[in-house]
């Protein structure tokens, strides 16, 4: 097992795309990517978490090989040089398995197994610890005007339904992310975060990506990059809240936020 209930993670994003929404364009070749995650793991890291596509709003999807040719090289070269755990940011089940084979431990799976079918064959044949997330629509088209009649309950009910099916099926380790920002409106986002602590019901371990995302932009009209405040605060409360894993750029401070707030919340 990777994750333990006693304790917070600390997940980096290494984001190997032209075009992420903050950090497309400084990490897509090998020597920058290496440097990044060496940078990462110094300050606190527990998992690079390394993405070949951009899943921003309105994003095109790339080819399954174009993916492959971001990713594998730095997914190989990353577990060759340090020792660290590797999380593969995909919803290809080809590159979810390429990946593993060259020594990622994790699928973050943004569609929650959803987009394909054969991810979870690919998860159950290597009991990959998996990350469901639940998203509403596409990439393409999530943010144009998402609508729920209860966004809590149907996202818990999606996570609930899918953890415990792959349960069933004999997968060991699932994380679940409610998906900030992955077709939910800016009242969306802080309603799931308000009642972050009702997805612990679930019994999995629960993962917060809010970094530099919409829901501070939206509220401060301040740019991605100088959205580190108002990363710590919503990463701070979604702690308290419940949270067990933390996905962000930033690690350095987002490690000292982490410990504060661990420190605080000892019974």
């Amino acid at each position: 097992m990777i994750f333990s209930e006693n304790r917070i993670y600390l997940m980096g994003i290494l984001n190997v795309t032209p075009d992420s929404f903050s950090d497309g364009g400084k990490y897509n070749t090998l020597d920058n990517a290496l440097f990044r995650a060496e940078k990462m793991l110094k300050e606190g890291a527990d998992i690079i978490d390394v993405g070949g596509e951009s899943t921003k709003p309105f994003s095109e999807s790339v080819s399954i090989e174009n993916e492959l040719e971001r990713v594998i090289p730095v997914v190989e070269k990353i577990n060759r040089n340090f020792k660290c755990i590797i999380s593969i940011d995909t919803y290809k089940s080809r590159v979810a398995e390429e990946a593993i084979k060259n020594g990622a431990k994790i699928i973050n799976d943004i569609s929650g197994f959803c987009f394909d079918d054969d991810m979870e064959k690919v998860a159950l044949k290597y009991n990959a610890a998996s990350i469901i997330m639940h998203i509403k629509g596409t990439p393409k088209d999530m943010q144009i005007n998402p609508f729920y009649e209860n966004v809590v309950d149907e996202v818990y009910n999606f996570l609930k339904d899918k953890s415990e099916r792959l349960k069933s099926k004999g997968l060991s380790e699932i994380v679940i992310d409610p998906g900030f920002g992955f077709g939910k409106s800016l009242e969306d986002n802080y309603k799931l975060l308000r009642n972050l602590s009702k997805f612990k019901e679930i019994n999995c371990p629960i993962l917060a990506g809010i970094s530099r995302k919409s829901m501070i932009g939206k509220v401060t009209n301040i740019p991605p990059e100088d959205r580190l405040p108002g990363t710590i605060a919503l990463n701070s409360i979604a702690i308290l809240n419940g949270a067990n894993i933390i996905r962000c750029h930033d690690i350095a401070e987002n490690f000292q936020a982490i410990k504060i707030v661990e420190k605080y919340n000892v019974p």
